[in-house]
């Protein structure tokens, strides 16, 4: 089966880019591939064999996803010999799915631009799901151009969302990413405490994971802080007492253990800006 719509290519066939092809081509849009490794498409079901080169996957394809892991290995793609802009053409699209920072995206923005394609920058998560049509395509770009590629976003991801205007993507997955690592940092300091009082780790996630099964507390005062009608705001006081007194046991505990603490200390101290609510709300 053959979907109508925009052709598809796929540059980079690693894990994000090899599944995204796969994904592609279980939904009836197999796309024109390229890798530096000849035999990347091998085990990739329903993948043809690499073409010789980004231009080349660009001459058979109006919308084009760019996999690779970094910004040196993106410009090469997009402006090196053989490279996509070589094969310009009317009406093509290069879609970033490489997270890279987003002055990069507005220098490779402009790259394009030059040669007549437009670029879109598209964070995706989660990667493992690549595979699986699972992942989520968090875009920035502009409206008409995220609209023209969209049947070729659909067919890769389980949602698309757009975001702003170009680097809105880019700013919005870099943003998940802090959260997802600063949340595993805070994990580690919040797992030596504990395991310098004599708790084992298996424990604390089991208390963790039974109080929150949802992990909803993550998320939970942003969700108050942007909502309509905010139920949290007229708490703020009691809640700053609260965390000032819980987070001085923690610095307690640290110092009778002889621990540092310093994602304990910077969050006592940024409590109130913490728990805040924008002007207005």
């Amino acid at each position: 089966m053959t979907v109508p719509g925009p052709r598809a290519g796929v540059v980079g066939l690693g894990m994000i880019g090899g599944g995204v092809a796969v994904s592609l081509a279980r939904s009836g849009r197999t796309p024109a591939v390229h890798d530096l490794r000849p035999d990347a498409a091998a085990g990739l079901a329903g993948v043809p064999a690499p073409l010789g080169s980004p231009a080349e996957v660009a001459a058979a394809s109006d919308v084009v996803l760019v996999a690779v892991v970094d910004a040196a290995q993106a410009r090469t793609v997009l402006t090196g010999e053989n490279g996509i802009l070589t094969a310009a053409h009317p009406g093509l699209t290069v879609v970033l799915l490489s997270t890279v920072a987003v002055p990069v995206v507005h220098e490779l923005g402009a790259a394009c631009a030059a040669a007549g394609v437009s670029l879109l920058d598209c964070g995706v998560t989660p990667g493992d799901r690549a595979a699986e049509n699972g992942m989520v395509a968090i875009l920035g770009g502009d409206a008409d151009v995220v609209e023209r590629a969209r049947p070729v976003l659909a067919d890769f991801a389980k949602r698309v969302v757009h975001c702003g205007p170009p680097g809105a993507g880019m700013a919005t997955k870099i943003a998940r990413n802090v959260i997802t690592y600063g949340s595993w940092t805070v994990v580690h300091e919040a797992v030596t405490l504990a395991r310098a009082a004599g708790v084992d780790p298996a424990t604390l996630v089991e208390v963790i994971e039974t109080a929150d099964p949802a992990g909803a507390t993550l998320l939970s005062w942003l969700r108050d802080q942007i909502a309509e009608h905010p139920v949290n705001r007229p708490v703020v006081p009691q809640v700053e007492v609260l965390l000032d007194k819980d987070l001085a046991a923690a610095q307690e505990l640290a110092g009778e253990l002889g621990l540092s603490v310093p994602l304990v200390d910077l969050a006592r101290e940024a409590g109130p800006r913490t728990l805040a609510y924008p002007e207005g709300s």
